[in-house]
């Protein structure tokens, strides 16, 4: 087969097109380098949702997200800078560069990857039945015959009509406080609920001797940076996969959330 002069000419300057693009790419990407410059990582965190990030009893910032966050900085040898944001305003204070990191209970969904990138994942996020540290439940069938509160509508309420076999009583509430208060007064014996929300209840209730028992939904949390800062991506990848190795995020999850991470997705 001939090949033209005119075709090879054009196909090197193709090649040397890609080449300079994809070295300018790699030269403008330099997040991983503003932040061992700057020798800070802003990261933003929760600070009011227990048990990913709460304000602890010496009023500093705690919880499986905080932790994640300190580890990243740890790992990079820099300050971390802990920035409190909420769900609204997390993803904006990135994009204004107020922080550098999202770790703060972020889950992934084809909105936000269209604005943002998301890391590999580093903790749980669930749904799950709570009850007595006294009572054993090993699966759906030892629910047979006791009394269960959960908030009408929700993922838990739906996955339980499936999961939970026909002699549970449960009683429905129309917000997760109420859900929550039945439980504590000793109205039904279980509840389902978001991590989240049990977290905060039992905090501010130590003297309820409630734990996680069973699963009802996964979904798990992941760090996100801005769109393009791949340097910095790919940094904490390898910050948060060898913490997977190591047990590190395992100790997390089972300190804060009261169970393991399980199949975490890459």
């Amino acid at each position: 087969m001939k090949f033209s002069r005119r075709a090879f000419a054009a196909g090197a300057v193709v090649a040397v097109a890609m080449t300079l693009s994809f070295g300018a790419s790699a030269q403008q990407d330099g997040s991983l380098k503003a932040v061992m410059d700057k020798g800070s990582i802003s990261l933003g965190i929760p600070t009011d949702y227990p048990p990913y990030g709460f304000m602890g009893p010496d009023f500093k910032p705690t919880g499986v997200d905080v932790a994640v966050a300190q580890l990243i900085a740890d790992k990079l040898g820099v300050k971390a800078d802990l920035v409190p944001v909420s769900t609204p305003n997390r993803i904006p204070y990135l994009q204004s560069k107020k922080i550098d990191v999202i770790v703060s209970a972020l889950g992934k969904n084809e909105e936000r990857q269209k604005v943002i990138d998301f890391s590999t994942s580093y903790a749980p996020f669930f749904q799950a039945v709570f009850g007595p540290k006294n009572v054993e439940l090993k699966s759906f069938d030892d629910l047979a015959g006791k009394t269960l509160a959960v908030t009408r509508g929700t993922i838990q309420d739906d996955a339980l009509v499936q999961l939970a076999p026909k002699s549970l009583k449960i009683q429905r509430f129309e917000d997760d406080n109420a859900t929550m208060a039945a439980f504590m007064t000793q109205q039904t014996q279980f509840v389902a609920v978001g991590a989240a929300v049990a977290a905060a209840a039992l905090q501010k209730n130590p003297k309820v001797q409630a734990e996680y028992k069973l699963l009802i939904k996964d979904s798990p949390n992941y760090t996100g940076v801005r769109k393009g800062e791949t340097t910095l991506l790919n940094k904490i990848n390898e910050i948060l996969r060898t913490a997977k190795k190591d047990g590190t995020l395992e100790s997390y999850s089972q300190k804060w959330l009261g169970r393991g991470t399980g199949n975490l997705p890459d």
